[in-house]
Order: C-alpha cells, then structure tokens, then sequence
C-alpha cells in the first residue's frame, strides 16, 4: 500500500470507527448528551483533578475563552466545580462533581462493554492483529501529540 494511501485509510478508519462508537453510546443513554469537547475536558479534569482553565485549554489544544464557556456550561450543569487556587486566588482549579465521576464511569463501562462485543465477534487472527497494533498506535498518538507542542 502506498504512503500516502496508508496514511489516509488510517486515518478515516480511526475516524470513523470513533465516530461508530460515538454514536452507539449516544443511543443507549438517557441523560443529556455532552459535546466532544466537553467530554474531552472532563475527562482531562477526571485524569488531573485541580487542574486550572488554562493549562487545560493547553492540554485539549483550545483557546482559553473556548474552554472558560466550556466550564461555565459544565459548572451550571453540575458536572464540574471551579474552586480558587489558594496560591493564586486570581486562578481556578477544575475538580468533578459526583455525578461526573458517575458519568465517566458509566460512559467507560458501556464504551467497553460495546467494543468487547464487536472485538469477540472477529476471529481469533483479527484480534491478535489488533491487540498488536495497540503499542503502534500508542506511538502514533504520542508523535502527533510532541509534534503539537514543538513551536
């Protein structure tokens, strides 16, 4: 396969494939359905509790306004709580509500659940085939992740 036919295939079937999962798990919930980036951003604030608006729209590649609307919207919902950052009272820190935990948890629990089901479909030379890929993809997602931070 040619380069550059690689690289896009890759790419659309990543893409695809998560916008599959996306909308599978959009199907079985209840509750209101958040945005990408605001599951993005909590998800950040899940894996680094206290972390602060700014280094936040650092990590998740955002303008500071974009994810301050983002708080806003996530505090008035209840699913984030802005405290001030005793050493900088001009700072907030990000931490999340229990009903976010809750619903990460339950989000990851379906998430899993739904791919475990489709991945025990294939055959036995599928699943090896993608259980190797993992370490590669990792890589590939640590590439483009030093890459956006090289000025």
């Amino acid at each position: 396969m040619e380069r550059e036919t690689f690289a896009e295939e890759l790419a659309d079937t990543l893409v695809g494939l998560q916008r599959l999962i996306r909308r599978r798990l959009r199907a079985g919930t209840t509750v209101v359905r958040l945005r990408g980036a605001e599951v993005e951003l909590l998800r950040l604030v899940e894996a680094r509790p206290g972390i602060g608006v700014s280094e936040a729209a650092k990590e998740l590649y955002l303008a500071g306004n974009s994810v301050s609307t983002l708080v806003n919207q996530l505090v008035r919902d209840g699913q984030l709580v802005r405290e001030t950052d005793p050493a900088d009272r001009r700072a907030a820190r990000l931490l999340l509500t229990e009903a976010a935990e809750a619903r990460l948890r339950d989000w990851r629990e379906r998430r899993a659940a739904l791919v475990r089901r489709q991945v025990d479909r294939l055959d036995d030379a599928d699943r090896e085939a993608l259980r190797a890929a993992i370490p590669a993809l990792l890589r590939l997602a640590e590439n483009l992740h030093e890459e956006a931070d090289r000025p």
